[in-house]
């Protein structure tokens, strides 16, 4: 078996991984306040959060709340939790063109 061979050695190996990294954060800092969006209860819920992973905004319509506190509620937490993952998978796109599709420990 030959021994495999990086052209420009491991240290252009390194400087490579070191500018995927770069290029990684780049694109993380320039998509961190992009949002997406989750409704629940037929459109009465609608959730926001940013592809940094953070919530935005909770917005429930107040007659649901006042006539079902509980299914408000409920669906305010079911809402977050798709609007999160959205917001993951978002993410996760624009590092994928970054990264080539190549989810690289320690980098992506």
């Amino acid at each position: 078996v030959k021994d495999m061979q990086f052209r420009g050695g491991i240290s252009e190996l390194m400087k490579q991984a070191s500018r995927m990294q770069r290029r990684v954060e780049e694109t993380r800092e320039a998509n961190k306040d992009r949002t997406v969006e989750a409704t629940g209860a037929n459109g009465q819920v609608k959730v926001t959060a940013s592809l940094a992973r953070a919530l935005v905004r909770i917005d429930i319509d107040p007659e649901l709340y006042a006539s079902d506190r509980e299914l408000a509620l409920d669906a305010a937490v079911a809402a977050a939790n798709v609007a999160l993952v959205q917001a993951a998978e978002e993410m996760d796109k624009e590092i994928a063109k970054v990264t080539g599709g190549a989810k690289i420990p320690g980098i992506t």
